[in-house]
């Protein structure tokens, strides 16, 4: 590991850290939730991510679909799939949260439903991977997949839950466009999206790494 990477991670872990006591000792409850506000400083972030690698996903593919190169399709791939680990840690986290809140762990919330569909969409992004063994058409059918796929997330994560009675607490942001959030709780919570996206992009750059490796 070179050092520019080591010193990656150890920002990570540090920021990480630091992120972990700033949550658990420095955040004070909110109205209305007391101290489960505490989940949504790792929920949100991880849900954020979960939108960030989908589009890098359809966007590699839209690369790879002008000018197809192996590297562009592995970064679409391994985004996708970092993409659906998040969106699990996003309803595991949720569920958690559905249950100390409202008693149940999963109760077809409009915001459980369409995640759960932006579930089975990536879970079949990668199933179709995995059952094309031609490595060229593998790629290029993943790629028009994901850009398709790619054109549901803003429905499912921002749209359609706004139409439909929700338990799920407001969205950070409202819909006159402000962020009603105490300003120590938004201080850790920008914190805790660039930690989670710099894990995120961490990941990606060794993944591919990964690949490239064992192509060659």
């Amino acid at each position: 590991m070179k050092s520019y990477e080591k010193g990656l991670w150890l920002f990570i872990l540090l920021l990480t850290g630091s992120l972990m006591y700033a949550v658990f000792f420095l955040v004070p409850p909110a109205e209305g939730l007391g101290n489960l506000v505490r989940i949504a400083f790792f929920h949100i972030p991880v849900a954020w991510v979960s939108v960030l690698a989908f589009l890098v996903s359809a966007w590699y593919a839209l690369r790879y679909l002008r000018r197809p190169q192996s590297r562009f399709d592995a970064i679409s791939a391994e985004s996708a799939k970092l993409g659906l680990i998040f969106v699990v840690l996003a309803t595991v986290s949720g569920a958690m949260f559905s249950k100390l809140t409202w008693g149940a762990y999963w109760n077809w919330d409009p915001r459980q439903t369409t995640i759960f569909v932006l579930l089975l969409i990536y879970a079949a992004y990668l199933t179709l991977r995995s059952v094309i063994p031609d490595g060229q058409r593998r790629a290029r059918v993943s790629a028009i997949y994901a850009l398709f796929s790619f054109l549901t997330v803003p429905f499912l994560v921002f749209l359609i839950p706004r139409f439909y009675f929700s338990l799920h607490p407001s969205p950070l942001l409202n819909a006159s466009c402000t962020i009603d959030m105490d300003p120590l709780m938004l201080r850790v919570l920008l914190a805790s999206l660039v930690d989670v996206t710099c894990f995120y992009l961490t990941l990606l750059y060794h993944r591919v790494k990964e690949v490239h490796h064992h192509e060659t």
